[in-house]
């Protein structure tokens, strides 16, 4: 049964991968993961398999504890804009 999950999932996710990738024409993903508190973000580039940046509402410098998920938003997108201008990204595509 456990193994039998596991192949469905990862059959889901291949099918998932193999479409991100036709249509994303060389460029870095973006991948959002919002939690109920919090909120982080990664600029992935999947060719070489590293992340560029990211951003969290978990960090301490972006000041956003305690705040609700709006601001908290708004901060983690302007300090993940910031980073990817800093290392040179200039287009991206949105992953879910």
């Amino acid at each position: 049964m456990a193994n039998k999950k596991r192949e469905l999932f990862l059959k889901r996710r291949m099918r998932v991968r193999n479409k991100i990738k036709a249509t994303s024409h060389g460029r870095l993903r973006l991948s959002v993961h919002r939690s109920s508190k919090n909120i982080s973000v990664q600029l992935i580039d999947d060719v070489k398999g590293v992340t560029i940046a990211a951003a969290s509402s978990l960090e301490k410098d972006l000041g956003v504890v305690g705040k609700n998920n709006v601001e908290a938003s708004a901060k983690v997108g302007a300090a993940i804009a910031e980073r990817a201008k800093q290392a040179g990204v200039e287009e991206c595509y949105f992953d879910r």
